[in-house]
């Protein structure tokens, strides 16, 4: 705990993206196709695997960060915490709904467990500022902490604690905990979408510093092939 405190310290305002590239008109259709980049892990070989939800910012940025992590499977990019069904990137993205751009985290609880991915969560994103995530503004962007159970729910709550008693941040933690009700699937364009649009300028001025900031400051917690 002392450890990550410490390094979180440091992070506080480090994860803030300064860029001022704007998502919403960077998208691109130079896309490298889905079938190679993601795994051939089927549903049978998905449901061997605990899960978890957050939302921190931009999903494309939030699921790269928990797939270079050790144990953690899968990460697919979507919606929650709103109360809208079936909602779309369209209607999401333009703050049209009360669903915030989330993530689903298959993993291996024998190699990473729920306290690691609630530092990760933290770790990798600015937690203060309200319904905004570096240059993405809006509710859609909010910080979420989802929990299953009352265990996961003891987990965030006690960590989120630890970090106010010893002063990692200057200012009020925001960061919404709340129970999990549905995750909605992004579009298939959204899954991998930072590894599939590799020259997209959100990707390069905000995407791949802010993984790259996370991996520098969190090298025990990465895949071998992360590093």
């Amino acid at each position: 705990m002392k450890r990550s405190l410490l390094l979180l310290l440091a992070l506080s305002t480090a994860f803030a993206c300064q860029s001022k590239t704007d998502k919403k008109s960077q998208e691109t259709a130079e896309a490298v196709p889905a079938k190679e980049i993601k795994t051939s892990l089927t549903a049978q070989d998905l449901s061997k695997y605990k899960k978890a939800y957050f939302a921190a910012g931009c999903f494309w940025c939030v699921e790269a960060i928990f797939e270079s992590v050790t144990g953690v499977k899968e990460v697919y990019s979507g919606y929650a915490g709103g109360t809208e069904k079936d909602p779309t990137y369209r209607d999401v993205g333009s703050g049209r709904t009360s669903h915030a751009e989330a993530v689903e985290i298959y993993y291996d609880p024998q190699e990473v467990n729920f306290f690691q991915l609630v530092q990760v969560f933290f770790g990798s994103h600015d937690p203060t500022t309200l319904n905004r995530q570096g240059p993405d503004r809006g509710p859609q962007y909010r910080s979420i902490a989802f929990y299953s159970n009352e265990e996961e729910q003891n987990i965030i709550l006690a960590y989120m604690d630890a970090l106010r008693e010893n002063n990692v941040y200057d200012r009020p933690i925001v960061t919404e905990v709340t129970p999990l009700d549905t995750f909605y699937m992004a579009e298939e364009y959204h899954q991998d979408y930072e590894k599939r649009n590799p020259n997209n300028p959100y990707v390069q001025n905000v995407s791949i510093p802010r993984l790259n900031r996370f991996k520098e400051n969190f090298p025990d917690l990465l895949k071998e092939d992360a590093h």
